[in-house]
């Protein structure tokens, strides 16, 4: 028994990280489009703009200390680099990029349509046609080259109209407008696409509530209602895809890394146990149905109460997510110890510490040869869900050696762990996983830092921190690898 028969092997990309055209037919901007590039030691900007004329912006970090001033607007401004608005040009190269998955026999590409371009300011009664055609053509030349395409319907891209006009995902309001985002979608591409998930890494309310949710005021409350407002939406979006076609699956989109504790010592297994249940809160409501009884606790505690309604949980119930996607890229350490943080990047919340087990990137990231194994089974075990890993890879500062290739061994014994460990949960624990999309297909900007020297990709793409280079598609050594890897269906890892 190894990888079984129509695995799903492919990678993925996100909108507003490689898309581009960000002006282009229409489309309207996103949250995204007003955050700065960065680097591993400065972080992105969220430009803003007041009444008065002044303008400013506000650093980017993760948790609630960020904020956009109250008579501040989120805007666009004159001397910033805007790495959204360009990303590594998939608008005008699709074909070509499509045409390199297809060359090593991908049969599945994850990739994000940006809601702002089929409604440009989210209230629109009809929907962009260009913005369709545009997804028309690239999901067609997916089809044609048997590639299954896999869409996020939100990847980190709310649109900018409604951050500015409502706050974005704070308000209720924002929950119709998504469902008839998603339906108009889901009705274009009956019969074509099988897979969706609808809000990427819905976790990020918590730790990154303007790129998850578009929160100017990310206060604990809003976070909350930004969190029970996507569940609901989301919940409304099964409903919607459902009655649309019995082969459409709609699954939900969790970041996830296992959690050790540092030492037996009883203090660190509970600080372990609650950075996990922090983490799984999300999957519980969207993968299980129902809010678990330590978050309604910690709301009463907090003094939160949300703007619900008894529907909500009855749609939380009756439509849950189809199947539980994820991404993962290592594993985190933590102690009870709260005043240390000697490694906080890549790991989900504060009080962690370093592995001394295992390697680490320039940006901090550990390689856990295990990973994989180790969050599949947890999610199997608790949800019971078809899994697919929707997020895996290795940032890392690749450059073209003097023969004009990317050697990136590196990713190369990144990825061969990655590929074992997911055989060992299938060969030995017996867990459900219906495919992976490495992250990332094809170079783009980097997230967290708004880079390009940080690249992910199977092939390199010629373009700087600032937006110059001639966008020349280059396979990387990993390309060829993985190329072998699907064709022995994950036999092959030499």
């Amino acid at each position: 028994m190894s990888f079984p028969k129509g695995f799903l092997w492919g990678g993925a990309t996100a909108a507003n990280q490689y898309e581009g055209g960000f002006d282009e037919d229409g489309k309207g901007l996103t949250a995204v489009d007003v955050t700065t590039n960065g680097s591993a030691t400065e972080p992105r900007k969220v430009t803003w703009k007041k009444a008065d004329g002044t303008t400013g912006f506000s650093p980017m970090v993760w948790g609630s200390d960020f904020a956009v001033p109250a008579d501040a607007t989120p805007a666009v401004l004159p001397d910033y680099y805007y790495p959204s608005h360009g990303g590594t040009d998939f608008y005008h190269h699709y074909q070509e990029d499509i045409e390199l998955l297809a060359n090593i026999g991908c049969t599945t590409f994850r990739f994000s349509i940006a809601w702002s371009r089929i409604f440009p300011t989210g209230e629109e009664s009809e929907p962009n046609e260009a913005g369709l055609a545009f997804y028309d053509k690239v999901i067609d030349e997916c089809v044609k080259r048997h590639i299954e395409p896999c869409i996020t319907l939100q990847h980190y891209d709310t649109p900018l109209a409604l951050v500015q006009k409502y706050g974005g995902w704070a308000d209720r309001r924002l929950i119709d407008l998504f469902e008839k985002y998603a339906t108009v979608v889901f009705k274009r591409y009956a019969g074509k696409v099988h897979y969706y998930t609808t809000f990427n890494e819905i976790n990020a309310m918590d730790e990154a509530p303007y790129l998850g949710g578009g929160l100017t005021d990310p206060t604990p409350q809003n976070r909350a209602q930004g969190a029970h407002n996507q569940f609901v939406a989301s919940a409304k979006a099964v409903r919607a895809a459902h009655k649309i076609g019995s082969d459409i699956q709609v699954g939900m989109m969790l970041a996830y890394q296992p959690v050790y504790p540092e030492t037996c010592n009883p203090k660190d297994q509970v600080a372990a146990m609650l950075n996990m249940e922090r983490g799984l809160f999300y999957a519980d409501v969207q993968a299980g149905g129902e809010y678990p009884k330590s978050r309604l606790i910690q709301y009463q505690r907090e003094g939160i109460k949300l703007d619900d309604t008894p529907e909500d949980y009855e749609l939380l119930k009756q439509y849950p997510a189809d199947f539980l996607s994820f991404s993962c890229y290592t594993s985190s350490v933590v102690t009870a110890d709260r005043s240390r943080n000697e490694n906080a990047q890549g790991n989900l919340g504060g009080g962690t510490v370093k592995n001394p087990y295992l390697e680490t990137n320039a940006w901090g990231w550990a390689t856990d040869p295990d990973v994989l194994r180790l969050a599949l089974n947890n999610l199997w075990h608790r949800y019971h869900k078809p899994l697919f890993i929707v997020e895996n890879g290795l940032g890392w500062a690749d450059e073209v050696a003097a023969d004009g290739k990317i050697h990136d061994d590196y990713r190369i014994n990144y990825l061969r762990y990655a590929v074992q460990s997911m055989k060992d949960a299938i060969t030995e624990d017996g867990v459900d996983l219906i495919g992976y999309a490495l992250w990332s297909a094809i170079d783009l900007v980097s997230n967290g830092t708004g880079e390009m020297k940080k690249r992910y990709g199977l092939v390199y793409v010629d373009r700087d921190d600032w937006g110059n280079g001639s966008l020349k598609r280059t396979p990387k050594d990993s390309y060829y690898w993985y190329e072998k890897v699907i064709k022995s269906n994950g036999e092959d890892l030499a």
